[in-house]
Formats: structure tokens, sequence, C-alpha cells
């Protein structure tokens, strides 16, 4: 297997440095799964345009589509990041837990998308249309349907980046998933 080392500011174009820099002030660092994505001329800019762009969730309900895609994917690197940015984003423990097993009791809006996310990563979009169903119902429309796409595209460009590299994860490790906490 080929070793990915993760790209230094100095090993990066000027355009990435840039971009470097601002990842740096905003967030004080660049993530390992970021600086790998600086081996490409354009392909950092391009994730973080996808990546920051405008869209109609919550943050919570952001970071909820992010931890399913990632658990489904078996991402270690981003279910470690997304636990950590979930809690910035007022999720708990507990619940993150709960999110990463398919299901948000604590909020049936969260869990109809929850449960659509994770169906819609596992089948790649060829989902159950009661899930659709209970997606509409919980109060989403067709534009959450068309952002909810974006964000599991958004998040299954870094779950393959991280299975193809195994860069090291530059975050506190997210909690086993057992059936006790599932």
């Amino acid at each position: 297997m080929s070793t990915f080392n993760v790209p230094t500011k100095e090993t990066v174009s000027p355009a990435n440095q840039e971009i470097f820099d601002k990842l740096t002030k905003a967030i004080g660092k660049v993530p390992n799964l970021y600086a790998t994505m600086a081996y490409s001329e354009h392909g950092l800019a391009t994730y973080l345009g996808l990546s920051n762009a405008k869209t109609s969730f919550r943050g919570k309900e952001k970071e909820a589509i992010n931890l399913i895609v990632s658990q489904v994917n078996e991402c270690d690197y981003c279910l470690a990041a997304h636990t950590a940015i979930g809690k910035m984003n007022g999720l708990t423990d507990d619940q993150i837990l709960k999110i990463r097993s398919g299901q948000a009791p604590f909020d049936a809006k969260i869990d109809a998308l929850v449960k659509l996310a994770k169906d819609l990563t596992a089948k790649r979009g060829h989902a159950a249309p009661a899930l659709l169903d209970a997606f509409f119902a919980a109060g989403y429309t067709n534009e959450s349907l068309v952002d909810l796409i974006n964000a599991i595209g958004d998040k299954t460009i870094t779950n393959l980046l991280y299975a193809v590299t195994k860069v090291p994860i530059d975050f506190p490790a997210a909690p086993a998933l057992t059936p006790a906490n599932a």
C-alpha cells in the first residue's frame, strides 16, 4: 500500500498556502485530511466551496448527516472530526452515538433526516419510499432533499479520501459504537 504523507504548507502550491493560512487563522490548524486535498492544485478549494456552501440545514442537522454518512462509510477520521464538531453544535455524547446508530429519538425531525441519510448512503440513492415520506412528513422540503444529497456527496468525498490515504487522525478518536450505546 502506498504511503500518503500529509503535505506541509511549504510543499503545496501558493494558492493552497493561502488556504492553509486562512484555515489556521479560522480554526487553529489545517486538518490532515484538508491538507491531503492540497496535493491537487484545485482540490482543496473545490472541496471547501462545497463544504462551506449555504444550506437549508441548521448546524445540528448538518452534523447529524455528517455523522451518519461517515458511520455508514466507516470513516474513522470523519467520525472523530464530526464528533468534535457535533459537540460544538450542541449535540451531546449520547445524541452523537444515537445518530451514528441510525436514529435520533431525541428529535423527531432529525430522526427522519438521519434515517433517510443512512438509507440514501447505504443504497447509493435508492432510499426506501417510506423513509422519503417520513422525511417530508417531518417538515422537510424538496430544497431539503437537494441539500441532503449535496451533504451526503460532500461527506462521501472526505470518507473516500480517508479510506484511500489513511492519513493520521488529528482529532480525538470517536468512541466505539457498541450495542450498549446504539
